[in-house]
């Protein structure tokens, strides 16, 4: 078992969690009540990840972050390292692959939530950031968890993505699923076995933690 490449794969997720947590409510939010020219053109773009390969799309990220690249070239001033092949980059590549898993849930959720009682909110004197922290959050609270839920177990499950970007480098980019495929090439079946086993459980776990406190958030909201 590969603790080190387990341990970088719970940190890449859990950072992408945290970052993505306030971009899926500030967009979900505007997609879900904004109506705008352009509208379906930038919802069509946030979708563009699951309709493309990993390979295509770290192909691309590949070249976003390289040496010659703008954003390569101010990573590289800023910090004195290379955006990609380093966990940092990682971090960035899986924010942008997973803003789908993050941002349509968050865009349902909000769209559960009436106008009326939007309207109603607003009528009682709240603010609009009140009104969102107090009526809004707490009903679009499903959705909410299910992209924070998603986001964390495909980022768990990453492939492609992380090859592209981050290669295979022990302790800085060598995620569980790189684990496991080095192992199966170099025909270990067993830590294979044991550590695909591992994800499917924390994976498995995650997804039955976010069902028990949506219904207990249901029956506290009903």
């Amino acid at each position: 078992m590969d603790w080190t490449a387990l341990f970088l794969s719970l940190r890449l997720a859990g950072w992408t969690v945290v970052i993505l947590l306030p971009v899926s409510v500030l967009a979900g939010r505007c997609l879900a009540y904004r109506r705008f020219r352009g509208k379906g053109l930038v919802e069509a773009l946030v979708m563009l990840p699951l309709v493309l390969p990993p390979t295509v799309f770290g192909f691309y990220l590949l070249v976003a972050f390289g040496r010659n690249s703008p954003a390569g070239d101010l990573w590289q001033g800023l910090f004195g390292q290379q955006l990609v092949f380093s966990f940092q980059g990682l971090v960035v590549a899986s924010v942008i692959f997973n803003l789908p898993f993050a941002i349509q849930p968050a865009q349902r959720g909000f769209e559960s939530v009436a106008a009326d009682i939007r309207d109603a909110a607003a009528c009682c004197g709240m603010s609009p950031l009140a009104s969102l922290w107090k009526v809004e959050l707490p009903l679009a609270w499903p959705g909410l968890m299910t992209a924070m839920v998603l986001t964390f177990a495909h980022t768990l499950g990453e492939f492609g993505i992380v090859l592209m970007v981050g290669g295979s480098i022990p302790g800085e980019t060598r995620t569980i699923a790189i684990a496991i495929y080095d192992r199966v090439q170099a025909f270990d079946g067993r830590s294979a076995a044991i550590m695909s086993a591992v994800l499917v459980a924390i994976s498995l776990f995650t997804i039955s933690l976010t069902f028990w406190l949506s219904a207990r958030v249901g029956r506290k909201l009903s």
